[in-house]
């Protein structure tokens, strides 16, 4: 039987492509592999015995550092942010579908923070933060609520000016998926909706909702994942705590025993956990499409 000679040129982009890979995921896979050390065991190779007991050293914690605090805090922030990314990546995206007076410039307004240095972003809305903590103090001041001026500290925080530098990270990302998944939108089923009598709402939720619910699902998981492990847009808006990123990058400096890379693992696992859970559902939504189609 004759076989058919793959040519060199693809035996070479072959070869370039698994170096690329192994470019990508060995520096994972070598933090994995250490992590998993025996007590003995250092910061590089060789290997020196296989066993969790760095996992239980972290478990035991970090010296001054509250891992599980840090945690929690990246977790109910990643939450927050891939709730809100999915919720105006949504209304935005239904907004754009008609003609807006000013669209384009909103467009670009909302892309640029893309393009814009990650630290510069952090800095100037934590500027913008400090900024209105002056004009906060100084309104209590002026209203003689002294008790309250005593008692007030920052309106930076996790939920205030983390949370929007955050945003401004993912909601891009968000909109342009969006864009493309509405662009090839039939609105031949929203009118068909209408036609048997159903409200705008009805026809959202029982017909474009259920359609361009696997790309929700991408959206959610893109919000989460870039917030998980973001620390530029983080390190000057978040105020006097920190997130696990901003953790680790601190003990970088500080732990010098496998733990780290136990640590690293561990954030790791909850990435890949969060990505394989909306694969899976965005495959069982998918599912679904296809059976009520049939």
């Amino acid at each position: 039987m004759y076989a058919d000679k793959r040519p060199a040129a693809f035996w070479f982009l072959a070869l370039f492509f698994a170096l690329f890979v192994l470019f990508l995921y060995g520096p994972m896979l070598v933090i994995v592999v250490l992590s998993f050390q025996g007590p003995e065991g250092g910061l590089t190779f060789p290997l020196r015995g296989v066993s969790l007991h760095w996992f239980h050293k972290l478990a035991e914690g970090l010296g001054v550092v509250d891992i599980g605090a840090a945690l929690w805090r990246s977790l109910g922030l990643g939450l927050a942010v891939m709730v809100l990314t999915v919720v105006f990546s949504v209304l935005a995206g239904l907004a754009f579908r008609k003609k807006l007076a000013g669209g384009n410039t909103l467009f670009l307004i909302v892309v640029a923070s893309l393009i814009m240095p990650s630290i510069i972003v952090s800095l100037g809305i934590g500027l913008e933060f400090r900024l209105l903590d002056t004009g906060i103090k100084q309104a209590l001041a002026f209203f003689g609520m002294t008790g309250t001026l005593e008692e007030y500290g920052t309106a930076l925080g996790l939920f205030t000016s983390a949370l929007g530098a955050h945003l401004t990270w993912t909601l891009p990302f968000g909109l342009l998926i969006m864009f493309a998944i509405f662009n090839r939108f039939n609105p031949a089923y929203e009118e068909a909706a209408r036609d048997l009598g159903a409200t705008p709402w009805q026809g959202f939720r029982h017909v474009v909702l259920p359609l361009i619910a696997p790309s929700v699902v991408g959206i959610g998981m893109f919000g989460f994942t870039l917030s998980w492990d973001e620390i530029a847009r983080t390190s000057q808006a978040i105020g006097d705590v920190n997130t696990l990123p901003l953790e680790l990058q601190g003990l970088t400096s500080t732990v010098t025993t496998p733990s780290i890379y136990a640590l690293g693992t561990v954030t790791t696992v909850v990435s890949l956990l969060v990505m394989a859970l909306a694969i899976g559902l965005a495959w069982w939504l998918g599912s679904r499409q296809k059976k009520g189609a049939r």
